[in-house]
């Protein structure tokens, strides 16, 4: 599968769960990009589910959890902490 396809495919599946995962505890967003390991960058696309604090699997509740992959795509958690609407002033 090409880069093309592999985001065509997320774009699917993000559109298929959207409503769900934004529904999930500290979920602010979801996106397309690349899987980040330890804190650095691979070349697998996946659905970017950003959370405001990422949190011990043990301290979820079993709704709230991200599942590492989706109707076959991957899906990686990251965090962003709390996003505001900017002004203008």
């Amino acid at each position: 599968m090409d880069q093309n396809q592999a985001i065509e495919q997320v774009r699917k599946v993000k559109a298929r769960h959207e409503q769900a995962l934004l529904k999930r505890a500290n979920v602010v967003g979801l996106g397309i990009g690349y899987k980040e390991t330890n804190d650095k960058s691979t070349e697998q696309i996946a659905l970017i589910v950003n959370v405001t604090e990422k949190k011990p699997l043990a301290d979820l509740s079993a709704q709230d959890v991200i599942p590492p992959e989706l109707d076959g795509v991957v899906t990686d958690v990251q965090e962003v902490g709390h996003i505001k609407a900017q002004t203008n002033s």
